[in-house]
């Protein structure tokens, strides 16, 4: 029996869920994949999988036999990519996990000066949704969270900060009414996250002094009903570039758009919160050099620090 081979064959069933998708995955007959199951579970004297027509269902045993086999895989799997890293260039594909917004304001604008260094590397981005924890099935997720920790065990270098700060396009301020305080909001159309919208609540926190002090109590506002409320915050920024209204968003997002006068910042003593960005790479005793290499640049473009590299651009 090649040990080995079986090893890799149970993990893929269970995967699959079947010993047809198996078969499939692996290139295999299927009469190859139900012996090489059968082959270990006599090779190791118990029953691993509790086989119906319908189903497959790990044993108590084929259960704990399995965690242990997916170690061993993926220690195999980083000796082999140890060996062939050692003396080359970077070179293979890349999953990364992204949130949208980030992925489109600064990932990838960024991306051609990776690719000048590392021109070997491929990238397979997934941007669908919010990205509030890790994801083994990528090698770099890129978090996004408030003050809450981080969930999961997984290799975390920290990126940057974000602040949400509260903008609008100056046809809008020029119609409405610039806002002299944060109890002008009251008077506005607002564009909010579908959050605060429900909530019908906004907290303002204050911007510190020179010394990172804040030189006032954090407010909370009842907001009316918002001209605008969606989960997207490509939509908030979309609709506040069209003069809808008063919204806060990231400073990734809205630093270029106020340094060019698309939108303008107002109440500038204060802000609606933070966003903590990770780079966060899966467990692992050798992590690739195109991963590193990645994780590397991200550090380096966005300073790696609990700091808002985009806040101090932007003028108030």
């Amino acid at each position: 029996m090649d040990q080995l081979r079986s090893l890799r064959v149970f993990a893929q069933v269970i995967a699959e869920g079947s010993f047809a998708g198996a078969a499939r995955t692996l290139d295999l007959a299927p009469a190859v994949v139900t012996r090489a199951v059968s082959d270990l579970e006599d090779h190791l004297g118990v029953r691993l999988l509790n086989r119906t027509t319908r189903s497959l269902v790990l044993t108590e045993v084929g259960d704990e036999y399995l965690d242990r086999v997916k170690r061993i895989l993926a220690d195999l799997q980083d000796a082999d990519t140890l060996a062939i890293d050692f003396n080359n260039a970077p070179s293979g594909n890349l999953h990364i996990l992204c949130p949208p917004a980030f992925a489109t304001h600064q990932l990838v604008p960024n991306i051609p000066v990776f690719r000048q260094k590392f021109p070997g590397i491929g990238l397979e981005l997934v941007a669908t949704g919010p990205v509030d924890a890790a994801d083994e099935n990528f090698d770099v997720s890129i978090v996004s969270i408030g003050q809450q920790p981080l969930q999961g065990d997984f290799v975390v270098r920290p990126l940057a900060l974000s602040h949400f700060i509260i903008c609008a396009a100056p046809a809008y301020l020029a119609h409405r009414g610039h806002l002299q305080e944060p109890l002008d909001l009251l008077r506005h159309d607002s564009l909010l996250p579908d959050v605060a919208a429900v909530r019908r609540e906004l907290t303002l926190f204050p911007v510190g002094d020179g010394n990172g002090l804040p030189t006032r109590q954090l407010l909370r506002l009842n907001l009316p009903s918002p001209a605008l409320s969606t989960s997207q915050l490509e939509v908030l920024y979309a609709a506040a570039l069209a003069g809808m209204g008063v919204t806060g968003l990231p400073t990734f997002m809205v630093a270029d758009a106020i340094r060019d006068g698309r939108l303008q910042r107002v109440l500038p003593d204060w802000h609606g919160g933070t966003l903590q960005l990770y780079a966060a790479m899966p467990t692992r005793k050798h992590i690739p050099t195109r991963t590193r290499a990645f994780v590397d640049f991200l550090v380096e473009t966005f300073g790696g620090k609990q700091e808002d590299p985009w806040l101090s651009t932007i003028q108030a």
